[in-house]
């Protein structure tokens, strides 16, 4: 996945367009990944490490279909569940409840599989009352449990977190790694990034570290996590 970025500050939105027209704007290219490579086989459960920047939620973004790589191509057999900007889809005008079939309707579903979940959505979100309250209003963590608790109300085949349990309470935390648990149990293939090294361990099979937008290493979790630790 590469980037073009401006080698240069620009002021403002004039400076810009005058420097383009005479073509003095100068790009360096950057590489966010970058001879990225592996297969995952269904059923696995994936941990992606790294530090800040080294390309692990634009890896997952591409994966999801979110991006497109420069070059290369990514095979998927199956149903996707993206759980990476939960709740990207809502408008905070708009109460919770309505927001469930803005965003179901987003994904996918169709208005009469909503409604049959609408019951069951709205009690794993914990959100009682303030499911009728404009989503404006919420917290950053009641949001992330309305997005949550659509996207996970079916099974998808493959399942992609990106720090999603990192919001919201304790107990909510405990409840959706359950949620992910089962849904593992069932043979769904989870790609699963977490600032948590523990929670990491303690989920994946498997661990693939970047490092700079390149792998740096694939094997099992313990393995990888111990071997990371020591690097950093």
């Amino acid at each position: 996945m590469k980037y073009r970025l401006m080698t240069e500050k620009i002021d403002s939105l004039k400076n810009f367009f005058i420097k383009k027209v005479r073509n003095e704007i100068k790009y360096e290219e950057f590489f966010a990944l970058k001879q990225v490579n592996f297969s995952i086989r269904k059923g696995e459960v994936y941990g992606i490490i790294g530090m800040n920047g080294a390309g692990k939620s634009t890896l997952l973004k591409i994966i999801a279909g979110v991006l497109k790589p420069t070059s290369g191509r990514v095979l998927k057999r199956g149903s996707v569940a993206p759980l990476i900007e939960l709740g990207a889809g809502f408008n905070g005008e708009l109460s919770g409840y309505e927001n469930i079939f803005l965003n179901g309707l987003l994904m996918g579903y169709s208005k009469k599989f909503i409604k049959s979940k609408m019951e069951e959505i709205i009690d794993f979100s914990e959100l009682g009352k303030f499911i009728h309250t404009p989503l404006k209003n919420y917290s950053s963590g009641m949001r992330a449990r309305l997005g949550f608790s659509i996207a996970t109300v079916v099974k998808p085949d493959i399942l992609i977190v990106d720090e999603v349990l990192s919001v919201g309470d304790f107990k909510f935390k405990e409840k959706s790694e359950m949620k992910i648990r089962s849904m593992m149990k069932e043979g769904t293939t989870v790609l699963f990034v977490s600032h948590s090294l523990g929670q990491v361990e303690s989920i994946c099979d498997k661990v693939i570290w970047l490092e700079s937008g390149f792998v740096k290493e694939i094997g099992a979790a313990k393995e990888i996590i111990a071997h990371f630790k020591q690097h950093a």
